[in-house]
């Protein structure tokens, strides 16, 4: 993993997480040295994230990432064209989740930031680990978007929108 795909994972990580995430946990779940983890988190304060060393570990206070909710609809088999689409142009694609009628809002964190991330989800879906939650819905989902600018999602939002991901509005 290079270091900046990896300093991506960390904000991820630190975005979805409600509590510290020590160095060491860090450390074992990139593969690499604590001291590689403290300059990256070194880098990404320099770059504009407010990460706070706490006696338990880091925690992301803010973050100059944009995110934007999108409603979409579309088949399973279409699912990984709108993934690539999403990480090919910036975004990450933070969360899944489906409203469903008796029980409510239903979701599951994904963090899927590259093509990698794609094709091992896909590779889960499609071996039958699971099926996806818009499969309850009838093809109808929200993703929530995070991405380095508004630009970004505006231009992840047109190409949805191009190729027909975004539901239409009831």
């Amino acid at each position: 993993m290079k270091a900046a795909e990896r300093r991506k994972a960390i904000v991820n990580l630190l975005l979805s997480g409600k509590e510290a995430i020590s160095g060491k946990a860090l450390s074992e779940e990139f593969g690499v040295s604590r001291q590689i983890i403290v300059q990256d988190i070194a880098v990404l304060k320099s770059s504009g994230f407010e990460i706070l060393s706490a006696h338990n570990g880091y925690i992301m206070r803010q973050t100059p990432l944009r995110e934007r909710v999108f409603k979409l609809y579309h088949t399973s088999e279409q699912t990984e064209d709108e993934l690539n689409l999403i990480v090919d142009l910036g975004g990450t694609v933070v969360d899944v989740f489906v409203w469903h009628k008796v029980y409510g809002k239903i979701s599951a964190t994904l963090n899927i930031f590259s093509k990698l991330h794609v094709k091992q989800f896909i590779e889960g879906i499609r071996t039958g680990k699971s099926t996806e939650l818009m499969s309850i819905t009838g093809g109808y989902h929200y993703h929530t978007i995070r991405a380095d600018s508004d630009e970004i999602l505006d231009k992840i939002a047109d190409v949805l929108e191009k190729k027909g991901y975004i539901a239409p509005e009831i």
